[in-house]
């Protein structure tokens, strides 16, 4: 078994009284590649580039069904998760116009991961949320926005720029502080990196596994999007399960990207995703449901908290980073390039 310790409790679940059940826990990243099994099954390349963690059973055309089945590694801390969780990458376009893959930096609270995402499942409390179904997905965000939603302290997708190492003690709350959150990608350098959080709707419509767009059979509360670990609102009629809210952190480690001189001449911030937005507001995520029979459920039904839980096992990242997949698209994505890989317009 390997234990974690969290570094800090959320604010949102201090203010519920621990009665939140809420996993958090580290996925090393298994690759980084151009295919994309929800949004272009089966196209290889696909459209933009991605950072993967999980389940060893990804690939270019990962069928519908029960995946843990099909998994016999994981990245992740729990050893009964083999789902995979994905999102666009991050690139630095300098001054003279050439591109550098931003890499992840391990978040200091899940250990020695190699990269890779923290996920988080939380629910209002025990026996509150219906866990997945086998062969369940859903995706979260819009590739082509390039203006503000408009969900004010409920974004479901944000920043934060780290203010000095170990992050600078800004942990707590993602997407709910407008002080320090952003949809958009931070202004000015940052000493401890950025966090990037993807947050998905918590209500199900309780029969579909999936949509057309990965989108329509999950719904946010009647009161607008759930922020972070605040999910208790209530489901619409057409989407009436509660489901464990599905939440992504990924620290890019853009900390030998902070020089001025090497910014844009404009002096505008010089961050983009691999789908070509320079802005932020399209950042997005990716799920496969791939928990081992009923052990989510068992997770969310027994107040479990933290990066353990009594009745699942856990795995050493000594472990976890070894399980990897085999790139599929060869392509530079560690050197300084002309261009994005795929060659998308920064728009």
């Amino acid at each position: 078994m390997f234990w974690l310790g969290l570094l800090s409790v959320p604010v949102a679940v201090q203010a519920q009284g621990f009665s939140t059940t809420m996993l958090r826990f580290g996925c090393s990243q298994i690759t980084i590649d151009r295919i994309d099994p929800l949004v272009e099954p089966g196209s290889i390349p696909s459209a933009h580039v991605h950072q993967i963690v999980g389940g060893n059973a990804f690939n270019a055309s990962m069928p519908s069904t029960d995946i843990s089945k099909l998994a016999d590694c994981t990245s992740c801390t729990f050893d009964q998760d083999m789902s995979n969780y994905w999102t666009a990458n991050l690139y630095f376009k300098a001054r003279n116009g050439s591109l550098k893959r931003v890499p992840q930096m391990v978040n200091d609270v899940i250990g020695a991961a190699n990269g890779g995402i923290t996920v988080y499942y939380t629910a209002p409390g025990p026996k509150t949320v219906t866990a997945f179904k086998p062969g369940f997905r859903m995706f979260s965000g819009e590739v082509s926005r390039r203006k503000s939603a408009g969900q004010g302290k409920r974004m479901q997708s944000c920043f934060r720029c780290y203010t000095g190492p170990n992050f600078g003690g800004n942990t707590n709350s993602p997407c709910m502080d407008p002080q320090r959150d952003t949809e958009t990608f931070p202004k000015t350098p940052c000493p401890g990196g950025i966090r990037s959080s993807v947050i998905f709707p918590i209500c199900w419509d309780g029969k579909n596994l999936d949509s057309p767009n990965h989108v329509d059979h999950v719904a946010h509360p009647t009161n607008g999007p759930a922020t972070f670990a605040v999910v208790d609102g209530k489901c619409p009629a057409s989407h009436p399960v509660k489901i464990p809210q599905v939440h992504y952190e990924v620290v890019w480690d853009t900390t030998k990207f902070n020089n001025k001189a090497e910014w844009p001449a404009d002096g505008s911030q010089p961050f983009v995703l691999s789908s070509g937005d320079p802005t932020g507001y399209g950042q997005h995520g990716d799920y496969v449901f791939g928990w081992k029979d009923d052990s989510l459920q068992h997770a969310m039904d027994n107040r479990c908290f933290g990066p353990s839980c009594q009745g699942l096992t856990t795995q050493g990242f000594d472990k976890a980073n070894k399980c990897v997949v085999k790139t599929v698209v060869r392509e530079d994505n560690d050197g300084w390039l002309a261009e994005l890989p795929g060659g998308h317009q920064i728009m």
